[in-house]
C-alpha cells in the first residue's frame, strides 16, 4: 500500500500538474505558444549540473546538437571504460586548455560500450533532460547497465508540439550514426594504415570525443519513461524502416518504462484507475491536448495508441522490448496489451510489473531512494545486458 505520506505527495503534485497545464493553456489560447526553437525544459523544475569529471562512478558532460532548435543530450560516462587510476584526465595532458574533465588519452586502446538513448517523462509538457530526478536515474542506469546513456532533451509542447519531439528522437538516433562515421572516417592515413589516437578526434574536429573513444552504437538500447517511452516506441519503428542505412548503428532493443498511452475505446484500468494517485486521466488528457496540434488531436492518434490496426512496420520486426508497468497507474492496460501483440509474433517482450506502485515509481526524485525504485533498475539491467553483451570483443582501436 501507498504511504500516508505518498498519497499527499499525490495529491499535491496532482494540483500543481493542473495549475501549471492550465498556465500552458492559457498561454497557447493567447498565440504565446509558437517558438521555432523551442525550450527543452522549464524554469520551475530544478536542475543538476553536468560534471565532466568522474563523481560516483559517472561523468557527465551537456551538448547542443542542433543549431537550428534547442535539441540538446547529456552524456552519462561511467568510470569502467578506465582504469581507477586514469578516471580524470585534465585537457592540459592531452594538449588542450582550460578543460578539467575526462578527456580520452590518444595511442591507447579504449573500452567501448553500448550505448543507450534515453528518453524523460513529463507528458511532453514538462521535465527534461538535465532535470535532478533524471539526473539520478540515468547516473544509476549507466552503472548498472555499463552503457552510455545518452540522455535526449527533447523540445516540449505545446511551444514545440507533435512531432516535434518524435523527431528530435530520430534526430538524436542519426547523430549518434554521424558520430560513429566521423570516428571511423578519422580512423585511417592517407596511406590506408590505422592512426592508434584518430578514433577521438577527426580531422574536423567535430566527432565527439567520450562517443569516438568509449561507445559502441552497433549495441544501441532505447529507454523511455513515461511518454518517453512513446518517442522511444517511435524512434525503433523509424530503426526498422531505416534499416542498414542507419548503420553502423543498431538498435537491439527497447525499454517501455510505463508508456504514455492511450486510445479512444478506453481499457479497464483507464476506467477503474482513471483517477489514479499522482498522473490521473483527467490531468493526461490536457497534456495530449497540448501536445497534438488542433487539427490532429484524436486519442487513436499514433502518437498514443500503439494497438490501432496498420501502423507500420509490421511488429514481427520490431526489437526485443521490454515493459514496465505499476500496479496503481491507469496507462499499465494498455501497455500490456501492445507488449501482448508483441508476443503474438515472437518478440521477447517480457512485461514487469510492480505492486502497489505508481505511475512513474522509478524514475520520479521522491521515489529514487525505494527499495522499488532500485529494483526496477536492476531487472532492467539484468534483462539488457542480455542484448549488450559482448560477444568476444571488448576493446577496439
Amino acid at each position: 500500500m501507498l504511504s500516508f505520506t505518498a498519497k499527499l505527495y499525490g495529491i499535491f503534485l496532482k494540483f500543481q500538474q493542473r495549475y501549471n497545464l492550465y498556465n500552458l493553456t492559457q498561454s497557447a489560447l493567447h498565440g504565446h505558444d509558437v517558438d521555432p526553437f523551442g525550450i527543452t525544459s522549464r524554469h520551475e523544475e530544478p536542475t543538476a549540473a553536468s560534471n565532466p569529471s568522474f563523481h560516483d562512478g559517472v561523468a557527465t558532460k551537456d551538448i547542443h546538437i542542433d543549431p537550428f532548435s534547442s535539441l540538446c543530450v547529456r552524456i552519462f560516462l561511467p568510470d569502467t571504460v578506465v582504469n581507477s587510476n586514469l578516471t580524470t584526465t585534465t585537457t592540459k595532458e592531452n594538449g588542450g586548455l582550460g578543460y578539467g574533465g575526462y578527456a580520452p588519452s590518444t595511442g591507447k586502446r579504449h573500452k567501448k560500450l553500448p550505448v543507450m538513448l534515453q528518453f524523460h517523462g513529463g507528458a511532453f509538457v514538462g521535465g527534461s533532460n538535465d532535470s535532478v530526478g533524471n539526473d539520478a536515474f540515468c547516473r544509476r542506469i549507466a552503472k548498472l547497465c555499463d552503457v552510455i546513456v545518452v540522455a535526449v532533451g527533447y523540445r516540449l509542447a505545446p511551444e514545440s508540439r507533435y512531432p516535434a519531439a518524435f523527431e528530435d528522437g530520430l534526430k538524436v538516433l542519426n547523430w549518434l550514426g554521424k558520430q560513429a562515421n566521423l570516428a571511423e572516417c578519422g580512423q585511417w592515413t592517407g596511406n590506408g594504415r590505422r592512426k592508434m589516437d584518430s578514433h577521438v578526434f577527426d580531422g574536423f574536429g567535430l566527432a565527439e570525443p567520450w562517443l569516438a573513444a568509449h561507445g559502441d552504437p552497433s549495441r544501441c538500447v532505447l529507454l523511455g519513461v513515461s511518454c518517453g517511452a512513446n518517442i522511444a516506441d517511435y524512434v525503433a519503428r523509424k530503426a526498422v524502416e531505416a534499416g542498414k542505412l542507419l548503420d553502423p548503428v543498431k538498435v537491439v532493443a527497447q525499454v517501455l518504462m510505463y508508456p504514455f498511452f492511450i486510445g479512444s475505446n478506453p481499457m479497464n484500468s483507464e476506467i477503474k484507475l482513471a483517477n489514479s494517485y499522482f498522473y490521473d486521466k483527467s490531468t493526461c488528457m490536457l497534456a495530449w491536448k497540448l501536445f497534438l496540434p488542433e487539427e490532429e488531436f484524436n486519442l487513436d492518434h499514433p502518437a498514443a495508441n500503439p494497438l490501432i490496426p496498420g501502423r507500420q512496420p509490421p511488429l514481427k520486426f520490431m526489437p526485443p522490448t521490454l515493459t514496465v508497468v505499476a500496479e496503481q497507474d491507469w496507462m499499465r492496460d494498455r501497455a500490456i496489451a501492445y507488449s501482448e501483440e508483441l508476443r503474438k509474433v515472437k518478440i521477447d517482450a517480457p512485461v514487469l510489473d510492480y505492486k502497489d506502485a505508481v505511475h512513474e515509481f522509478a524514475t520520479l526524485n521522491m521515489f529514487l531512494d525505494t527499495p522499488e525504485a532500485q529494483a526496477c533498475a536492476e531487472d532492467i539491467a539484468i534483462w539488457v545486458k542480455k542484448y549488450i553483451s559482448l560477444r568476444g570483443h571488448e576493446f577496439s582501436y
